[in-house]
């Protein structure tokens, strides 16, 4: 499924999200600025998160409080190799059974289950955003 937006649009489109993925582990991949955090804060606050949502680039890992349980948001952009995902205990977080939203997931490909849903996000020549989910 493909869809393009603006601004404007992030809430229909976090919901739409919400409804049609068919598990809780969300891969973001985009090019730097492209808006992964942007999309994650409106899925989180359609999720019923109150919390500062921001992206965890240095601690790597956020967690916020949602209507549906904890929400995992994580930054791999800065990591070196698998092994720290493996020190912060990555893999149970992936067997949780929470949402799990991943920046930058090719550094930790290895590690992913099958019951993933990626989310290719690129910027279109007006500006829009073009998701593919």
């Amino acid at each position: 499924m493909t869809l393009e937006y603006t601004l404007q649009d992030l809430p229909s489109i976090a919901k739409q999200i919400i409804s049609e993925t068919k598990n809780k582990i969300l891969l973001f991949d985009a090019s730097m600025g492209v808006g992964k955090t942007t999309l994650i804060k409106e899925i989180c606050t359609q999720l019923g998160v109150h919390d500062v949502i921001s992206s965890p680039t240095y601690a790597l890992v956020n967690e916020y409080d949602s209507n549906d349980g904890p929400i995992y948001h994580f930054d791999f952009y800065r990591i070196h190799d698998i092994e720290e995902a493996y020190h912060i205990g990555f893999e149970e977080y992936l067997d949780s059974g929470s949402w799990v939203f991943i920046e930058w997931p090719d550094k930790v490909f290895d590690l992913l289950p099958e019951n993933i849903t990626t989310l290719k996000i690129e910027v279109s020549k007006d500006g829009k955003r073009i998701l593919t989910i």
